[in-house]
C-alpha cells in the first residue's frame, strides 16, 4: 500500500465521466463528474456484474440519501482511490476513503474495478456494500443457470442418442459386445499341423512361413510325425532326434512353446519348438536348408 505522505498520481490525464450520487436532504441526485483518469482501475467485470450493479443503483442511492453528509460513487475505468479522494476533497485523502470502503474494496487498495460502488463520507458505507453484494449474487446466479442449462442439454443429448440406437433396431446384446470368434478347425494331416503351428507361432512372435516349415519337414522326416533317428551321434549319446522336424529331447524341452503338448512326437508341439529353436539360432526356420 502507498505511504501516507508520499502518494503520487500521474500528471497525464484524459477526461473521463464518472457518476456520483449526492444526497440533498432525502433525495439522491445523479450528477456527472469530470476528472483525470489514473492507472490503477482494474479491467471491466463481466456483463452480468455490470447489469447487476445497474439494477441495484436505486437502492444504493436511497441508503446514501439518508445521510446528508455522504454520497455513493461508481468507479469508472482509469480511477484510483487517490484520484477519487482528490477530486471529491475527501478529508484524510485516499487513506480515509479506503478505510471507509475496505469491506467492498478488499485488502489491496490498488485493485478497484469499474462498476464498484464506493461511499464518500463517514459512516455511510453500507449502501455500497449492499450494491456490491447484489452484483456478486447476480453473477453467481448467472453462473449456476449456465451450469444447469449445460447439464440439461447433455442429458438430453444422451437420451436422444439412446433413442436413436433403439429406433434403428440394433439388438442390445450387439451394442454391448460383439460375439466371440469361433475357434478355427485344423485338419489332422501335415497341412493342418503346419497351419496350426503357424497360428501358435504368430501368438508368440516366432518367425517362419508355411513354405519354410514344409520344406524342412520333408527333408527331415518325409512328413512322418513318429520318425526317429537311431543311428546318428545324437542317438549314440542317448538323445535321438524325433518327430516331424527331428528334435532331440533337450532342445524340445528348452524351446517348448506354452500351450502346446509336452510330447515331442506331437506334430504341432514338435514343429513349434523346432521353429522356436531355429529362430534363436538362425533367425527363422526359413533360413534352414540342411542339418541344423
Amino acid at each position: 500500500m502507498p505511504a501516507k505522505t508520499h502518494h503520487r498520481c500521474s500528471k497525464r490525464s484524459s477526461l473521463t465521466r464518472g457518476i456520483i450520487a449526492v444526497s440533498t436532504g432525502g433525495a439522491a441526485l445523479a450528477l456527472p463528474v469530470i476528472g483525470a483518469t489514473g492507472a490503477f482501475a482494474a479491467p471491466a467485470q463481466p456483463t452480468a456484474v455490470e447489469k447487476a450493479a445497474a439494477s441495484t443503483a436505486v437502492s444504493g442511492k436511497e441508503i446514501a440519501g439518508k445521510d446528508s453528509k455522504s454520497a455513493t460513487y461508481s468507479v469508472i475505468l482509469g480511477d484510483s482511490l487517490a484520484k477519487i479522494a482528490r477530486d471529491h476533497s475527501v478529508s484524510g485523502g485516499w487513506q480515509e476513503l479506503y478505510k471507509d470502503n475496505r469491506k467492498v474494496v478488499g485488502d489491496n487498495p490498488d485493485l478497484i474495478h469499474p462498476g464498484l460502488r464506493l461511499t464518500i463520507g463517514a459512516k455511510a458505507h453500507k449502501g455500497a456494500e449492499v450494491e456490491n453484494e447484489a452484483a456478486d449474487k447476480a453473477t453467481s446466479k448467472t453462473s449456476d443457470s449456465a451450469v444447469r442449462t449445460e447439464s440439461a442439454d447433455r442429458a438430453d443429448r444422451s437420451e436422444r442418442t439412446g433413442n436413436d440406437v433403439v429406433a434403428q433396431g440394433t439388438p442390445a446384446a450387439e451394442v454391448e459386445a460383439a460375439p466371440a470368434a469361433e475357434p478355427v478347425a485344423y485338419t489332422n494331416d501335415l497341412d493342418g499341423w503346419i497351419k496350426e503351428s503357424l497360428a501358435v507361432m504368430a501368438q508368440h512372435g516366432i518367425p517362419g512361413t508355411y513354405e519354410g516349415i514344409h520344406r524342412n519337414i520333408i527333408r527331415e522326416s518325409a512328413g512322418n510325425p513318429l520318425a526317429i533317428n537311431n543311428w546318428d551321434i545324437n542317438a549314440i549319446n542317448g538323445v535321438p532326434s524325433k518327430g516331424l522336424l527331428q528334435v532331440i529331447d533337450p532342445t524340445f524341452q528348452a524351446y517348448h512353446v506354452p500351450g502346446t503338448s509336452m510330447d515331442s512326437y506331437d506334430p504341432v508341439a514338435n514343429i513349434t519348438a523346432a521353429c522356436n529353436y531355429a529362430a534363436d539360432r538362425y533367425g527363422s526356420i526359413d533360413n534352414v536348408f540342411g542339418a541344423y
